[in-house]
């Protein structure tokens, strides 16, 4: 090989190698890397079969990790608002993913100390989120956050029934998966 030939070579590989190792880390499921500890409030502790933690047997975020998770949004009618609203947060299943989590029931816990068990499979299989925005904006304590679990009622009418309107949780400050 000419002296150019091996410059142009040397580079592709290198960059190849950068380029593909920066790939990989910002795909890597979050439970194929360290959960960073939170620097702010705690505003969601998962406890439970988790092989992702990072505050002794519990994963714990902040508004900032939690919004490192996949974002999603949908719009749906709720009997606590008059039309719908948009919702964006968390899928319930990209939570489980990222954390390693396996089991078959989720206990939510309000900060009023409300609690509810919920199915996984449901949150799953409906596309259940954890949301925390409320119309493109930040969702309050006093207008049901900073965290709610929500179902998109709209797009699966048999989740408008009064045992899914109650396991949609507002001021979610816990989730216990067993």
């Amino acid at each position: 090989m000419n002296g150019s030939k091996q410059i142009r070579r040397r580079f592709l590989i290198r960059f190849a190698g950068t380029a593909g190792a920066l790939a990989c880390a910002t795909l890597l499921p979050m439970a194929a890397r360290a959960l960073d500890r939170p620097a702010g409030n705690v505003v969601l502790t998962v406890t439970g079969p988790l092989t992702v933690r990072n505050d002794g047997d519990a994963a714990a975020f902040d508004m900032a990790l939690f919004e490192r998770l996949p974002q999603h949004s949908f719009s749906t009618k709720t009997p606590w608002y008059p039309e719908a609203r948009k919702f964006t947060g968390v899928l319930v299943s990209d939570l489980l993913k990222a954390l390693g989590g396996e089991g078959t029931t989720l206990k939510a816990v309000a900060l009023n100390d409300y609690r509810v068990d919920i199915p996984v499979d449901e949150l799953t299989r409906h596309g259940a989120m954890i949301a925390s925005l409320l119309d493109d904006k930040p969702i309050l304590v006093r207008d049901k956050g900073p965290l709610l679990i929500i179902y998109p009622f709209d797009a699966q009418p048999e989740l408008r029934s009064a045992v899914h309107y109650s396991r949609a949780i507002w001021q979610l400050r816990s989730l216990e998966l067993r």
